[in-house]
């Protein structure tokens, strides 16, 4: 048995709180399996909360957080409540008090998942969306003028310093040298002449250090049509704040469902808790019907497992997911199955359930 590490669960919203159960029974065959100890800690911090306290989380919140090896979150945002409160008032503040630096969104097209495009094909789609996760486009610097007046305007600023540039990049070009030795950066530097073009160089830069690792710049527009007609051809790809979560969503689309979609807010350094989290949102329409595609949880909580240095469980989790994909049986409605969400999480358990054989 491993040392006990700690993780934060951050259910949230609707579907959230079914997913992040779905994700803990599973962890909970997998840990089993490999005699790795995990204890959780469970806190209410979510849009209900807000209607009752008005704050996503308490003051301390940040603080309560810092002692933990990792923090699971499922969903937040409901209706009633604007979606920059939910997001500005939880999820952003942990990325950026723990210096989660890193969103990291893999991509693959699985047997028994159809994507809407004919040639992306199982074994063939396998990449990574690398976004930068604490500036960019997603600064707080600006504000609103002469509210309600006919002048009325608002400012934001994209804020890109080289110290975040580089260590995004640099994690980035190591990643692929790890996998298939290609990085695509994402930028738009012939119309945004300040911000990009530095994003450029600093890339440029970068690249010396690694030559190893083929390099192309694409702008964002082209970028968007080759990923819908050449999806295959992508390795790593890394990007800004904005465009890493755009690009992000629309891989989630080719690949099949955005509700197998998992992301990592990485801290590598490991000075401060990681956070992980399925892309999709809280789907107030389908959430308490017991219906919810547990799978982008699931396969968040094996990046974790992964992050925390147990490798060869998250890999079971990984195989597990694809197995069930595999058939219609055990795949949700939402990808052309049969399956509820509790059928989902038994045929997984099932699957990871037994001594490791390797």
């Amino acid at each position: 048995m491993t040392a006990v590490q700690r993780i934060a669960v951050i259910p949230g919203d609707g579907i959230g709180r079914e997913v992040t159960a779905a994700a803990r029974a599973v962890l909970d065959t997998v840990t089993t399996r490999h005699g790795i100890a995990l204890d959780y800690d469970e806190f209410d911090w979510s849009c209900e909360r807000y209607a009752r306290d008005g704050a996503m989380m308490p003051p301390d919140g940040i603080a309560r957080l810092r002692p933990y090896n990792a923090i699971l979150l499922g969903a937040v945002g409901w209706p009633g409540v604007p979606d920059h409160v939910s997001l500005w008032g939880l999820l952003i503040p942990i990325r950026r008090a723990f210096r989660q630096y890193v969103n990291l969104r893999p991509i693959r097209v699985f047997p028994g998942v159809a994507s809407p495009l004919r040639d992306a094909r199982p074994g063939e789609v396998d990449f990574v969306v690398v976004r930068e996760n604490v500036e960019g486009e997603y600064s707080e610097i600006g504000g609103r003028l002469n509210r309600g007046f006919p002048d009325e305007l608002a400012v934001q600023e994209a804020v890109f310093t080289r110290a975040g540039v580089t260590r995004i990049a640099d994690y980035a070009f190591t990643l692929a040298r790890r996998r298939r030795s290609y990085l695509t950066s994402a930028t738009k530097s012939n119309g945004i002449v300040h911000t990009l073009v530095f994003w450029d160089e600093v890339l440029a830069e970068r690249a010396a250090g690694f030559p190893d690792v083929r390099c192309d710049a694409e702008h964002i527009d082209a970028l968007a049509a080759k990923l819908v007609l050449q999806p295959q051809r992508f390795d790593v790809i890394v990007a800004s704040n904005l465009f890493g979560d755009i690009l992000s969503d629309l891989a989630a689309a080719v690949a099949g469902s955005i509700g197998i979609a998992p992301s990592a807010n990485l801290d590598p350094t490991g000075a401060y808790p990681s956070m992980f989290e399925p892309v999709h949102g809280s789907a107030p329409d389908i959430a308490g019907q017991g219906v919810a595609n547990p799978v982008g949880a699931v396969w968040s909580a094996a990046m974790m497992l992964d992050h925390l240095g147990h490798e060869r469980a998250a890999a079971d989790v990984l195989a597990a997911i694809e197995s069930c994909l595999a058939a219609p049986e055990t795949r949700t409605r939402d990808l052309g199955g049969t399956a509820d969400t509790a059928t989902v999480v038994a045929a997984l358990r099932d699957r990871l359930s037994g001594p490791d054989r390797r």
